[in-house]
């Protein structure tokens, strides 16, 4: 492991029978970085996560933290990671303080620790004022909140969220997001987020790693993960070129990459496996055809992002594994 890595896969693989959840995955991240794991449900995220927190054996290859092996050391990653759940509970008829002063008993920590550490956690999360109220009265931002400071009771390494803005509205999960990124840059601290929002992704990872039916198909700051996503995703262009018809369709028909060629309303679009624009308009013009129009369609994240996502398709039901995981790990993730 790099001496700047706090955590570090290598040909992680998880099968459940002919499903192969996680394939073959090499990852690192570095101590201090808010690295964003992104994908739809089952695309892997959750599987990943059950090995991170030692939760489930790896069918193939390995996950360490901090030096520890995540499978044969899970007490020693219990001690060193804190976990947020999607749907963090707390007792609700006990208040905020109530809750965060077990969570430290549960973590061995002395009474004066305990006392010490719930102050400055709920003005650090921004629960002071009402962290003497129930639990139970809180809202879903709030108990977000009281769950991140429920995760830094016992001053974790790396700290690991599945999906924390869910069911937040957007001021919430700007504030949210504004907490986690202060986190990092403030205490240093590395912290893993497992989300399907692309956008909440982008505000706040240094990285992301984009999670595809079990593999990962780009890894990189956010700048440059929109050129390693195209390099795998199939391409399209839209075309312009006259005299038009079907001599035309069966000129670009022929070239080598193309998947297909469909009429749009004023135009040809060109699917093919890799960008041939080059051969588009040589192509063309050595045929006679006098080139209007060459536009590359998508190119943008936002677009790169739905094609290849709305096609992984949705929940496979590995959310329920990851529930079941959970109370082996400990109460609430903790």
């Amino acid at each position: 492991m790099p001496e700047s890595a706090i955590l570090e896969t290598k040909g992680l693989t998880k099968h459940y029978g002919r499903l192969t959840a996680v394939d073959d995955l090499n990852l690192t991240i570095y101590r201090g970085e808010v690295f964003g794991l992104l994908g739809p449900n089952g695309a892997g995220k959750t599987t990943t996560t059950l090995m991170l927190l030692g939760l489930t054996e790896p069918s193939a290859g390995s996950a360490r933290i901090a030096g520890f092996d995540c499978t044969k050391n899970p007490i020693a990653i219990k001690r060193i990671v804190g976990y947020l759940p999607d749907n963090m509970s707390f007792y609700p008829h006990l208040t905020g303080r109530e809750n965060l002063r077990f969570t430290g008993r549960l973590s061995g920590l002395d009474e004066r620790t305990i006392e010490e550490r719930i102050q400055t956690l709920a003005k650090r999360v921004g629960l002071a004022e009402a962290i003497d109220r129930r639990a139970g009265g809180y809202s879903k931002g709030m108990k977000q909140r009281l769950g991140i400071a429920d995760i830094l009771m016992k001053d974790p390494e790396i700290l690991i969220m599945d999906e924390p803005t869910t069911g937040l509205d957007p001021e919430g999960t700007r504030e949210l997001m504004e907490l986690v990124r202060a986190l990092s840059v403030e205490e240093h601290r590395t912290i893993l987020i497992s989300s399907h929002q692309l956008y909440q992704v982008q505000q706040v990872c240094d990285r992301v790693g984009t999670f595809v039916k079990g593999k990962l198909i780009a890894c990189g700051p956010i700048g440059e993960l929109g050129r390693q996503l195209e390099e795998n995703c199939p391409q399209s262009a839209e075309v312009m070129a006259s005299p038009a018809g079907e001599e035309l369709i069966g000129l670009l028909r022929g070239l080598d990459g193309v998947t297909e060629v469909e009429k749009g309303r004023d135009a040809l679009i060109v699917r093919s496996e890799r960008d041939i624009r080059p051969a588009i308009a040589k192509a063309a013009v050595d045929g006679g055809f006098r080139l209007e129009h060459l536009r590359k369609l998508g190119g943008d994240l936002d677009e790169i992002y739905i094609r290849y996502f709305e096609k992984a398709g949705e929940s496979n039901g590995s959310d329920d594994a990851l529930k079941r995981g959970r109370k082996r790990f400990g109460r609430r993730g903790a």
